[in-house]
């Protein structure tokens, strides 16, 4: 059998055989396990999550670390490029899936379950049940035995709303610095980058403040009924995402510094895109179902 070509080598690379991914399951491991002994007050509940936590990330930044090297080092052809793009469009499609379960979730509760609750076959079990959604009653708990404390729900103006500029305005400087990079100017590329991640950044500080503002103002918590828990988890985790979107962002950025990337060739960049574009669209969902309705 022949030796392989250096372009054939990069054309078929094969990685060199790995312990990351046992690690990263060990590290995946221990973050569940702590976590739910954490959720039963378990002592040693937090510790064990932590350090699954620390492990995990140690493990995935030697890991890119060294898929970095290897895609520099010209080990990266087209078929390697091609099952990136693939695999990153199967990631996002998933995220797609998760986000879509939770607003199928809201969506079912607020047009079958809580109407279905207030109806003639209900009226004797609970006559005191109001059968409105908060937001489109105000004040209405939908809590006829008085288990959970009235509050009140967050509108869309004004911090939702300016966080909705901020999210779009950063997909636009993120598109400009694609441009400028596909024409070769790293400088420029790299200044709207940091100014995306500023955007994105400012957006986790007012959604955080709203929080606060939610929470010790509004009295809107976890426990208030299935509208508290769906707007926490939908915006949680949608805040949860943008926080991983920045990670990347950032982490491309450096790249972008240290020289990595070409006009040609620059896919880690272009995933990072196409996964901040896709938080900006899950959240304009969001900005529209859980705020306007």
């Amino acid at each position: 059998m022949m030796p392989l070509t250096n372009s054939a080598a990069a054309y078929y690379f094969v990685p060199k055989p790995s312990g990351y991914p046992a690690l990263a399951a060990g590290g995946v491991l221990l973050i569940a396990l702590g976590a739910a002994q954490w959720l039963h007050g378990v002592p040693w509940g937090p510790y064990c999550f932590g350090i699954g936590l620390i492990s995990l990330w140690a493990v995935l930044f030697a890991w890119f670390r060294q898929s970095i090297g290897e895609s520099e080092r010209g080990q990266y052809g087209r078929k390697v490029d091609l099952s990136f793009r693939w695999s990153m469009s199967a990631f996002i499609f998933s995220e797609v899936m998760f986000f879509a379960s939770f607003f199928a979730a809201l969506w079912w509760t607020r047009c079958y379950v809580v109407p279905q609750l207030g109806s003639m076959e209900n009226a004797l079990l609970w006559p005191n049940f109001t059968a409105a959604w908060p937001g489109s009653v105000p004040g209405a708990t939908a809590s006829p035995a008085n288990i959970i404390e009235p509050f009140s729900t967050v509108g869309p103006l004004w911090l939702p709303t300016i966080n909705t500029a901020l999210l779009l305005l950063s997909g636009v400087t993120l598109t400009i610095a694609h441009h400028f990079l596909r024409r070769g100017s790293r400088g420029s590329a790299t200044i709207f980058m940091w100014l995306t991640i500023y955007l994105g950044a400012t957006f986790v500080c007012v959604q955080a403040y709203e929080y606060s503002h939610a929470y010790l103002e509004l009295n809107l918590k976890l426990s208030s009924g299935i509208y508290g828990s769906t707007f926490y988890l939908l915006t949680g985790f949608h805040g949860f995402h943008v926080i991983l979107g920045l990670a990347m962002l950032v982490s491309v950025t450096l790249r972008l510094q240290k020289g990595h990337f070409s006009p040609e060739s620059h896919f880690g960049f272009e995933g990072a895109a196409w996964y901040w574009h896709f938080v900006d669209v899950v959240w304009l969902g969001l900005y529209v179902v859980v705020y306007w309705l």
